[in-house]
C-alpha cells in the first residue's frame, strides 16, 4: 500500500473573497496561484494561495459561499491550520509585523518542542505559524519570490492541521489503522500524529475535547483538509481502501488541477486525498499566475455565464512593484 505523503491543502470558508485576497497576499505574503470557482457551486469563488510555484503541500484555499452564516468553533472540527516559516527568527519578524498591522495573535509559544505563533484573520479563522528551525521530514516549498515578505522569513508551506474531536479513541484508531499515521507525542489533551517522511508538513495534532459544543460550519471555519498521494494509481488504491473500511466516499473526482477522493472520517471531519499533479501551471504563465479567472475545461463553455455570476476581483500583481517589508 502506497501511503500518504503529507498535507496537500486545506480548504476553508471566508466571508469576503476580496478581504481574503488582500490578507493572504499583502499581510501573509502567500501567492494567489489560481482564481477559479467552486466546481460544485459555480457562483462561488475558489481562491488558491500557495508557494511561488503552487507546489502540493503549500496551498490554503477558500470558498466564499454567498449568504453563509458565521461558523461556530467547537468540538468535532478541523479548527486550526499551520504555515511553515524557515526558523525561530522568522517568528520574531512576524510578531512585529502582526503588531504593526493589527493582526490578533497570542505571542510565541512552544508545543511539542517547536516554536509557534497563533493568530486569527478578520473572520476569526484560526492559524499558526510554525518554525522549521529543527524540523526534519518532508521538504517545504519555495516562498513567493515577488511577495512583500523577505524570503528568510516568508511562509513556505503547510504545517500541522489541528483536529478537535469528541470520540478520541475512535479517531486514533482511524488515523493509525486506516490512514497509517503514528502517534509520536502527547501534551495534555493534545496528541501528535505523523505520516510518511514526517515533520511539520506531514503532521496532524488531535485535541480530545468533550467540553465544547458541536462545531458548526460557516465562514471562519475549515471545510476540509487534503493529504497528498503520488498519482492516480495510488489514489485508486485509497479509493479501494476507504471503501473496504466502510467509509462513505465521493469516489473518484477529477478537479483538473489534481485528482481526488473525499471521505467523511468522523462527525464534522471531511478528509480529501489529492494527487500531486497536474498542478496549477497548465493554463497560465508563471508570471501572471492567479490573475485571470481560470476554469477547468468542462466549465469553459459556461465562461460567459460564470463571469456574470461572480463579481470581478482585481488580482493583477505582475504590473505592480511589491516591495519587501523588513519591519
Amino acid at each position: 500500500m502506497n501511503g500518504l505523503k503529507g498535507l496537500h491543502h486545506v480548504t476553508a470558508i471566508t466571508s469576503s473573497a476580496e478581504k481574503n485576497y488582500e490578507f493572504f497576499t499583502y499581510v501573509l505574503g502567500m501567492r494567489l496561484v489560481k482564481k477559479t470557482v467552486n466546481q460544485d457551486d459555480i457562483q462561488t469563488y475558489h481562491l488558491f494561495f500557495a508557494d511561488d510555484k503552487g507546489s502540493p503541500g503549500t496551498d490554503m484555499t477558500f470558498f466564499d459561499f454567498p449568504g453563509i452564516p458565521k461558523g461556530v468553533h467547537g468540538t468535532n472540527e478541523i479548527f486550526k491550520t499551520s504555515f511553515r516559516v524557515p526558523g525561530d527568527q522568522a517568528l520574531d519578524y512576524w510578531v512585529k509585523r502582526f503588531d504593526r498591522l493589527d493582526v490578533k495573535h497570542s505571542g510565541i509559544k512552544e508545543q511539542f518542542g517547536t516554536k509557534t505563533l497563533f493568530f486569527v484573520d478578520f473572520d476569526d479563522q484560526q492559524y499558526q505559524l510554525i518554525s522549521d528551525e529543527h524540523n526534519e521530514g518532508i521538504e517545504s516549498g519555495t516562498p513567493w519570490q515577488n511577495g512583500p515578505i523577505p524570503l528568510e522569513y516568508a511562509i513556505t508551506g503547510l504545517g500541522p492541521i489541528f483536529v478537535r474531536i469528541e470520540n478520541f479513541e475512535y479517531f486514533k484508531e482511524m488515523m493509525e489503522k486506516v490512514l497509517q499515521f503514528k502517534e509520536i507525542d502527547k501534551e495534555g489533551s493534545f496528541h501528535l500524529f505523523e505520516v510518511g517522511e514526517g515533520g511539520n508538513g506531514a503532521q496532524v495534532v488531535v485535541e480530545h475535547n468533550v467540553v465544547l459544543p458541536q462545531a458548526r460550519q460557516g465562514f471562519g471555519t475549515v471545510h476540509h483538509s487534503a493529504f497528498r498521494v503520488e498519482d492516480r494509481s495510488v489514489l485508486e488504491e485509497w479509493i479501494k481502501r476507504m471503501s473496504s473500511f466502510g467509509f462513505r466516499t465521493s469516489g473518484y473526482v477529477n478537479r483538473h488541477f489534481f485528482e481526488s477522493l473525499y471521505a467523511n472520517v468522523a462527525p464534522g471531519i471531511l478528509f480529501e486525498f489529492a494527487t500531486d499533479g497536474p498542478g496549477f501551471m497548465g493554463d497560465e504563465p508563471y508570471e501572471t499566475l492567479g490573475e485571470k479567472l481560470s476554469l477547468p475545461p468542462f466549465l469553459e463553455p459556461q465562461r460567459e455565464e460564470i463571469e456574470k455570476m461572480v463579481r470581478p476581483i482585481d488580482t493583477v500583481r505582475s504590473t505592480k512593484e511589491i516591495t519587501k517589508e523588513y519591519e
